[in-house]
């Protein structure tokens, strides 16, 4: 064993030694996991990205982001035709920095039956993701809008491996059924494209070519996935022709001048409109300039709870956490393994004091 000094630390070898910082370990916990029959599993990989483990070991990713947003102060001012440019006239630069870990190591990843992306933007759609299915799970389908299927392909991604879908359509995974829904993700409508196809104007402006939301019906129950919309008043649609137990929305902290994140109170309107048991937020952990404390939807949650016309509770998720429904519906809040299950099992005459 080569002895370790700083004179074999490189920047290269921190690097390899350091991220992903959790290694492979929610590899582990996830491939080891057996879901009971009539449950589901899922836990969060940071965004919106969502492993979903069924009592069929099926396993379908979706969303996984695998990349950091900022890491220079370069210029300081905002790159030309960015969405966020296109929304408000900013000009200076958009400080999202990435806030969280990365929990999984992509490259490690195994038995993934399909990869759904719900659209374009790069948080959602991510090149390494497709670069690790596509070698490691050579029998995985990627499944997307029009547009996301000819960015995978313009990554290498196999033509037959991409599966365009569209609202209205319904994908069986082993036993789900994954429901494709209309997306409401304003932001992406005005996301920069190609500059010569704006120019012509010929940029997309059907949602359902760049967006789309995701229903997946398990044996165990039935997961939303809201992906990046903003709030619509066709959540009611979706509620009264599905059923929906867990929900997940793209909550934040919106700055100024910007309407990009679900907030707190529309949370909870979308939670009532899809008539659904349990709403998550999830995306608000990611962006440092869209922070968001998801207490402030529980305790909207708890002055409005007796006033709701349909009655769900919010769960306040940690990134790399897992949610098995049914039996988490009436949790409140996740906490990590705390370990140290076997406290005192050790022989009575061990020489250290509890007191310590």
């Amino acid at each position: 064993m080569v002895k370790k000094t700083i004179n074999n630390v490189t920047r290269e070898k921190w690097i390899l030694s350091t991220f992903p910082e959790w290694g492979t370990w929610l590899n582990e916990e996830i491939a080891a996991k057996h879901v009971k029959s009539g449950t589901f599993s899922m836990w969060w990989l940071g965004c919106t990205g969502i492993w979903l483990k069924t009592a069929e070991d099926t396993n379908i990713l979706v969303d996984l982001w695998c990349g950091t947003g900022k890491q220079t102060h370069g210029s300081g001012m905002m790159r030309k035709g960015h969405q966020m440019m296109r929304m408000s006239g900013v000009q200076q630069m958009q400080p999202n920095l990435r806030n969280q870990p990365f929990v999984i190591d992509p490259f490690a990843m195994k038995d993934v039956d399909a990869l759904f992306v719900s659209h374009i933007h790069s948080d959602h759609l991510d090149i390494n993701t497709a670069a690790a299915v596509n070698a490691n799970c050579p029998n995985a389908k990627f499944y997307g809008p029009e547009k996301v299927c000819e960015i995978w392909q313009g990554w290498g991604v196999p033509a037959e491996k991409t599966v365009v879908v569209r609202p209205g359509d319904v994908v069986t995974i082993g036993k789900t059924k994954v429901k494709v829904l209309e997306g409401f993700d304003r932001t992406a409508l005005i996301t920069e494209d190609d500059p010569n196809m704006k120019l012509a104007g010929k940029l997309p402006q059907d949602m359902n070519q760049i967006a789309v939301n995701y229903l997946f019906e398990t044996t165990g129950g039935n997961l939303y996935h809201a992906a990046d919309s903003h709030y619509s008043n066709l959540f009611a649609k979706h509620g009264n022709e599905n059923h929906v137990d867990v929900a997940l929305g793209a909550y934040g902290e919106n700055p100024r001048g910007i309407t990009d994140k679900v907030t707190s109170i529309d949370i909870l309107r979308m939670a009532e409109s899809l008539k659904t048991k349990v709403v998550i937020p999830v995306h608000y952990d990611i962006w440092t300039n869209f922070m968001a404390d998801p207490k402030e939807i529980e305790a909207l949650w708890q002055m409005r709870k007796d006033r709701l016309q349909y009655q769900f509770k919010p769960f306040i998720w940690q990134v790399g956490g897992e949610f098995t429904f049914p039996d988490d519906k009436d949790r409140m809040e996740f906490m990590y393994d705390r370990g140290f299950h076997d406290t005192f099992s050790v022989p009575n005459d061990t020489p250290f004091p509890a007191f310590l």
